[in-house]
């Protein structure tokens, strides 16, 4: 694809996230302008070369036992869903697939087979990369709390599931800033679903 085509398609893939609050939407206008604006979205050298870029996350997820997969993140050293630097040229949904099995060990299934992102977030950088800025996009995976857990263990010191209270439970510190809006934007698409 060419790099304009990407970008259209990217931005259309933004464009359609329906904002759970006015922080979100906040996120998805400053996203807009930047995509239209911006000369380069793409990371093309570690670890912040452009400063600011996109970055696809992805949350496995099992809404039976209402639960997510997070890692303690090395470089983060928060808690973080699995993800990566979408790559040039790089639809981020194709970021999914490819980290899902590099990450986790996992052949990636959307949930209820949508492979549209979820939610967005534009957030500065911690830990021991700190300073660079990552638009991330969030997208669901079907998960089980039951398969076994693989993942690699130079990005992560560990991986557990998390109910959604505990998530909301936790302390904000320990957490991507944006996981417990997350979770709370997922219960709410969650309990809607199942009540439709």
């Amino acid at each position: 694809m060419k790099i304009t085509t990407i970008k259209e398609e990217i931005r259309r893939q933004m464009a359609a996230i329906a904002p759970h609050d006015a922080q979100e939407q906040d996120h998805i206008t400053d996203a807009l302008d930047w995509i239209a604006n911006s000369p380069n979205i793409f990371r093309i050298a570690k670890p912040d070369k452009p400063p600011k870029h996109l970055v696809s996350y992805f949350v496995a997820i099992d809404p039976l036992h209402r639960s997510l997969l997070l890692g303690d993140h090395i470089k983060a050293q928060l808690w973080l869903p699995s993800g990566g630097h979408v790559e040039l040229n790089e639809n981020p949904r194709d970021t999914v697939v490819r980290e899902a099995l590099e990450e986790l060990n996992l052949k990636a299934q959307f949930l209820h087979g949508n492979d549209m992102p979820f939610f967005i977030t534009i957030t500065q950088t911690v830990g021991l990369t700190p300073g660079h800025t990552d638009v991330s996009l969030w997208y669901l995976l079907r998960g089980d709390i039951h398969a076994p857990l693989h993942f690699d263990r130079s990005e992560f010191n560990d991986m557990s599931w998390f109910t959604f209270n505990e998530v909301l439970e936790s302390h904000p510190s320990i957490l991507d800033p944006h996981m417990q809006r997350f979770t709370t934007k997922l219960i709410a698409k969650l309990d809607a679903s199942r009540h439709a």
